[in-house]
């Protein structure tokens, strides 16, 4: 019996090991080795200053920026630890609530502005993390954008159609306009 109770000792604390410590240790000196600025958060830097990660949204409220998805992740938004869509079924009040503030929200900061809202720019996305909206909603933004930095529509407008990624392959997924990357071309323009 105690040849049985040494052996799954032995195993136990080989796996823990082998499981706990070295594959771990392989994967990440792997990782660092063949993909460093993705192991490392795939982070951009703007004068020497890491100021986002690729894959997470950020909060812009500025009326010169353009906005991303909401996020309602906890206990602030765009919280990477605590991702997670609000759960709110279409007919909930309280969706519906939120929803016309962010409706009111939009609106406040561009009353001039007629063309349809965009459903993603007034709900969250399941993670409540993309980095992405529609380019309808990146286009929506053009007026507030323009008028808030008095640069052009045309110009603006030019830049969003620039920053549009196409479905890969031509058949997966959306177009999609990558929130950062689109405020970090506008910050370069002045």
């Amino acid at each position: 019996m105690w040849q049985q109770v040494r052996t799954a000792v032995f195993l136990f604390a080989a796996i823990t090991i082998l499981t706990g410590v070295v594959y771990p240790l392989v994967v990440t000196g792997v990782s660092q080795a063949l993909f460093p600025r993705q192991a490392n958060g795939s982070l951009f830097e703007a004068n020497g200053i890491k100021i986002a990660s690729e894959f997470v949204g950020q909060p812009f409220s500025d009326p010169r920026y353009f906005w991303g998805r909401p996020s309602v992740t906890t206990p602030v938004t765009y919280n990477g630890a605590h991702s997670a869509g609000s759960n709110l079924g279409p007919s909930n009040n309280d969706l519906k609530a939120a929803v016309q503030k962010r409706i009111d929200a939009l609106l406040s900061f561009d009353p001039g502005n007629h063309l349809p809202i965009p459903v993603d720019l007034v709900t969250a996305s399941g993670s409540g993390l993309d980095p992405h909206i529609s380019p309808a909603s990146a286009l929506y933004q053009v007026s507030r954008v323009a008028k808030a930095r008095g640069i052009d529509k045309v110009i603006v407008e030019a830049l969003v159609l620039s920053h549009i990624k196409r479905r890969p392959f031509g058949i997966f997924g959306e177009p999609t306009v990558h929130v950062i990357h689109l405020n970090m071309a506008l910050d370069t323009m002045r």
